[in-house]
């Protein structure tokens, strides 16, 4: 595994893989998943696709290639747009997830990160604002406080 500071944020060489019936969801699929690795500071050593879905993974000659990047220590961690890109299920992304922790490495899948704004923020904010601003818009609820 690797060896970063902040939750896995670092200078990981990582890959990032696809495995999509059309080169553009292929490119879709890397265009994500670079994303994802840019966004915690993975560095992107290479990028490999498969165009048929259908083939077995180990049979498959992107993944091969890949595979043996991470045994060669060229890259530490796998980056796949989804799970549906290398396996059928969860239970399998979770048990091809063990197997590449195994080997030294992770699988990580590109999944997108938490809303900007969560509901209810912006009240929050405007609370906070006018706490600090000397006026308590619930006053009602609190008469005995002053502010």
């Amino acid at each position: 595994m690797p060896n970063s500071l902040l939750g896995g944020l670092g200078h990981v060489p990582v890959a990032v893989y696809s495995c999509a019936a059309t080169a553009a969801l292929v490119r879709e699929a890397e265009r994500c998943t670079r994303q994802y690795a840019d966004a915690r500071h993975w560095h992107v050593a290479g990028a490999w696709f498969d165009t048929d879905p259908t083939v077995p993974l180990e049979t498959r000659p992107g993944w091969s290639a890949m595979a043996g990047a991470l045994s060669s220590g060229l890259i530490r961690g796998i980056v796949v747009v989804a799970a549906s890109h290398v396996v059928l299920d969860a239970a399998q992304f979770a048990a091809l997830g063990v197997l590449i922790r195994d080997r030294g490495g992770f699988l990580a899948e590109a999944t997108p990160g938490p809303p900007r704004r969560t509901p209810g923020q912006q009240v929050r904010r405007r609370a906070l604002l006018e706490g600090a601003a000397g006026w308590f818009p619930y006053g009602h609820l609190a008469p005995e406080a002053s502010w």
